[in-house]
């Protein structure tokens, strides 16, 4: 039976009918999310199934490489996708990215490794994640659009704000299902078939997710747009051409959702391989410790929604924003302390140092048969990947040097190397027995909590900023555009500057600097938008310099 919607008359409670859209609108965007993560992580791990060995740190890079690939390619599916929502309808645009979105997953868990067809395997592994790219940035700005438009005006924080948990809950799965598969068996089947099995199971996912959304109708405010003949016949040009609708776009993209594309990436996915990587803890425990931070974090979406529609969605986001600038180093330092007493410990007595002729130094961010490693890529490979922060000296036509404290090593070998890292104390692990997991996990509650006040809100003040003929299009785009370029960009950026400076928290200063750039545009150019009435036409300025 095809469930028939209304919006409810303000003051009622929500009916049967509403409470079943939202269930039906967030069953499927969770299984997108879940699609889309699984990649990112294991992200880590695809480093050495699809890319070559000899530079642990260059098949990093290019696994996070892949990873941003479908990030950056979100905005274009935003164009296409929000054009024929516009154009035809919220219902059977977002059933159509489900279906591309599920398949292209499904196929990541049959693709051969490298070790099987060589540069084949990362070929394919990028342009399925381009697909998937392509099928997110059609999926978010429907369902929310979808949400929105069937919610009262004075709940429309708190029903969007289900939508905005999606992502999370997607994580979410994705770290359970890889868990539990890493549970029941050993690393070697893992990394020989298992990794195999997340994937696969979207296909089932998929098929349930269809069958709810095919039980959906067309909103109502949409149904009477088309109904009177007033919608759209060219949202693209009318969203980015048209002058004020491109101005809110624009102001949308850098007054709000680059700052929250950050602050979503580094307080859950950065954070996660800041455990793994940097901080070296057993990728289980890293996985359970985020998974707590994730689960106990939730409902704090939607309390952040439920309160935008009290006090407003832009001051909510902007100090979710401007905290996370604030204490990003002291948290992450924090963590260091809190998860790898030893590491810190090391660090603080063990002042290391590289000296190389940079001129033969340099960060391969995406390695390729175009490749060639010198011993000083070697060498700064070797000492990033323990996540040890380095100072770097340049020494033009001298041979590659390490300093450890007192100890100096003249010339680049890796077993001489990691000999004067043991005998200065270095720890290989983190030990669990002298984590302090309380600590730990109170850091990364707080990192999540910055991400549900930024995301939260986010959906209802989209929706609420352009009109419904060119609302799918118009708000997609700054949305994928944050979350995909300035988001989905993070680890590999992050990674990237980390390798460059050899300093294991420079890559802070991305998410730092474009949450804060957020803060100053979103106060000077904009307002709020809670009292705005979606269902007109003519659409609203909601900048503050119209």
């Amino acid at each position: 039976m095809v469930v028939q919607t209304r919006i409810s008359a303000r003051g009622a409670g929500m009916t049967k009918d509403e409470k079943f859209v939202i269930f039906a609108s967030s069953l499927g965007t969770v299984f997108e999310w879940y699609d889309f993560y699984l990649y990112a992580t294991l992200a880590p791990f695809f480093a050495a199934l699809f890319f070559p060995p000899g530079n642990d740190t260059a098949a990093l890079l290019s696994a996070f490489a892949t990873y941003a690939a479908g990030f950056l390619v979100r905005p274009f599916g935003a164009l296409v996708f929000g054009r024929i929502g516009d154009l035809v309808g919220r219902k059977y645009t977002f059933l159509i990215t489900i279906f591309v979105m599920g398949g292209a997953t499904f196929l990541v868990g049959l693709l051969p490794t490298f070790a099987t067809i060589g540069w084949a395997a990362p070929l394919l592994l990028v342009g399925l994640r381009l697909v998937q790219g392509l099928a997110l940035g059609g999926e978010y700005g429907g369902a929310a659009t979808y949400v929105a438009e069937h919610a009262r005006r004075r709940d429309r924080g708190f029903s969007t704000s289900f939508i905005q948990i999606t992502a999370t809950l997607g994580f979410f799965l994705a770290l359970l299902v890889i868990g539990a598969c890493r549970i029941i068996m050993d690393a070697e089947n893992f990394a020989l078939w298992g990794w195999r099995i997340p994937f696969v199971i979207s296909l089932v996912l998929l098929v349930f997710s269809v069958y709810i959304r095919l039980r959906l109708n067309e909103t109502p405010i949409f149904q009477r747009m088309k109904e009177e003949g007033k919608g759209s016949k060219a949202p693209l040009t009318e969203s980015f051409f048209r002058y004020p609708n491109n101005k809110y776009v624009l102001l949308a993209l850098l007054g709000a959702t680059a700052g929250q594309g950050v602050v979503w990436y580094t307080g859950q996915f950065y954070a996660l391989f800041f455990l793994q990587i940097t901080l070296r803890l057993d990728y289980l425990l890293a996985y359970l410790l985020v998974g707590v931070s994730v689960l106990i974090g939730t409902p704090l979406f939607i309390a952040f929604g439920w309160l935008s529609d009290r006090i407003g969605r832009l001051r909510i986001i902007l100090l979710g924003c401007l905290l996370a600038a604030a204490t990003y180093f002291p948290l992450f330092e924090l963590l260091t302390r809190a998860v790898n007493p030893d590491l810190a410990a090391f660090q603080a007595r063990s002042a290391v140092t590289v000296s190389a002729d940079r001129a033969t130094c340099g960060v391969h961010v995406f390695a390729g048969p175009w490749s060639s490693f010198s011993d000083c890529d070697r060498a700064q490979d070797f000492v990033t990947k323990l996540g040890v922060s380095f100072r770097r000296v340049d020494t033009p036509g001298a041979p590659i040097a390490l300093s450890i404290g007192d100890t100096r090593v003249e010339g680049w070998s890796q077993a001489r190397w990691q000999a004067a890292f043991e005998g200065a104390g270095y720890p290989t692990y983190a030990d669990p027995g002298k984590v302090d997991w309380l600590m730990a996990e109170l850091v990364l509650l707080v990192m999540v909590l910055y991400v549900t006040m930024v995301y939260g809100p986010m959906a209802a003040f989209l929706v609420e900023m352009f009109p419904t003929r060119i609302r799918y299009t118009s708000m997609s785009l700054p949305y994928h555009i944050g979350n995909g370029w300035f988001g989905g960009m993070l680890p590999l950026l992050a990674t990237a500057i980390v390798a460059g400076t050899g300093d294991i928290y420079a890559g802070l200063w991305y998410p730092i600097v474009v949450a804060g750039v957020t803060v100053v545009i979103g106060a000077i150019f904009l307002r709020e938008t809670k009292d705005v009435d979606i269902s007109t036409e003519s659409g609203v300025d909601i900048s503050r310099r119209g």
